[in-house]
């Protein structure tokens, strides 16, 4: 398996890269997001990679960051997403949008991206719910209705999916909305 490129980015064709090791130049499809971070032709560059292989054809596919490799692994297991549509789902939203929008149950967002419809949005929605942790962007599901209620306002008052899952675990289980929301802050603020 290869799981790492670094080399000198050759060639870029979207969603195509080229990257040059050592003499091997290895296409390497990368989501909009990977794609527009990348250094210009001739820069050494680095890709988190994963390898499918298929009957008649093995295709690399390279990201930026660990969130999104995760991201594509976990979009990639779901029945009817192949890679073309989870690259398409990571270039169309961050991790961090999908992260929003799985955490909400908000098929709206997802149906934006193109080649994504109704029936996919909702699929992906139900199968992608408590498979992806917060180490990727993605927050963990609350225990309790006040746990949720509390994340909601978090993240409404602006803090990020990271923020407001660390805010959440320091909080005792069987707390009080306004409790919890007034210690989340004072933790939030330090």
């Amino acid at each position: 398996m290869i799981g790492k490129l670094t080399g000198t980015l050759a060639d870029r064709n979207p969603p195509q890269v080229l990257v040059d090791c050592h003499g091997v130049g290895y296409e390497v499809q990368v989501p909009m997001s990977t794609y527009y971070n990348l250094p210009e032709a001739g820069v050494t560059v680095s890709l988190l990679t994963h390898l499918v292989v298929r009957e008649d054809a093995h295709l690399l596919y390279g990201f930026a960051s660990a969130g999104e490799r995760e991201a594509f692994r976990e979009l990639i297991k779901i029945s009817g997403v192949g890679p073309r549509t989870a690259l398409a789902v990571l270039s169309g939203m961050s991790v961090d949008e999908l992260a929003q929008a799985v955490t909400r149950q908000e098929a709206g967002r997802l149906v934006k991206v193109p080649g994504i419809g109704k029936k996919t949005a909702e699929r992906l929605l139900l199968e992608l719910k408590g498979k992806l942790g917060p180490d990727i962007g993605l927050v963990a599901h609350p225990v309790s209705d006040a746990q949720g209620d509390i994340l909601q306002a978090l993240l409404a008052l602006g803090y990020s999916d990271r923020e407001a899952a660390a805010a959440l675990k320091a909080l005792p289980p069987d707390m009080t909305v306004s409790d919890g929301i007034k210690q989340a802050l004072k933790a939030l603020a330090r």
